[in-house]
């Protein structure tokens, strides 16, 4: 994970020093803790990843305020409980495969996007979309990034998340 999607995951914007990573990181942790959140243990992975990029971190972060956290939140939530559905998330990026076909109203409706190259679902609020039109595999996502693919039929379940680094 890169400086600028660990600065939106923790919604920093401006100066970023320790300080103000560890209470962005509190702050994270109270919204997104598996305890409040049924996706909470999937965002909680990746609010951990960005608070370890950032909290020796000292410098600007570019952009506006940012509700990216909430966003991924929302989109992830919507989905955990469908069947059949293979959710990965890479970076700060959620990827969709699997029988998607009998979801697809539902995967559009909550903001995702068809990846026809990578004959994928993907997840990335609309102001952050890459400009890089999907010259990478997933595999060459996965190998950048890391994978997590949390288990959607036990999404409340502790310890239902599995990394594969490929």
């Amino acid at each position: 994970m890169n400086v600028y999607d660990a600065a939106k995951i923790l919604g920093i914007t401006g100066e970023i020093n320790p300080k103000i990573v560890k209470s962005a990181f509190r702050e994270a942790c109270k919204k997104y803790h598996p305890d409040i959140n049924p996706a909470g243990e999937e965002l909680m992975k990746m609010v951990n990843e960005a608070y370890e990029v950032l909290k020796n971190h000292s410098g600007e972060s570019k952009g506006e305020q940012s509700d990216y956290g909430n966003a991924l939140s929302a989109a992830l939530n919507a989905i955990i409980h469908l069947p059949d559905l293979i959710i990965e998330i890479c970076g700060a990026w959620i990827w969709v495969t699997g029988n998607t076909k009998v979801h697809k109203t539902l995967l559009n409706e909550s903001g995702f996007w068809w990846a026809s190259k990578k004959k994928a679902w993907y997840f990335r609020p609309e102001e952050y979309r890459s400009k890089s039109r999907g010259k990478k595999s997933l595999g060459d996502i996965r190998a950048k990034y890391g994978s997590v693919r949390p288990d959607n039929k036990k999404a409340s379940h502790p310890n239902t998340l599995k990394s594969y680094d490929r």
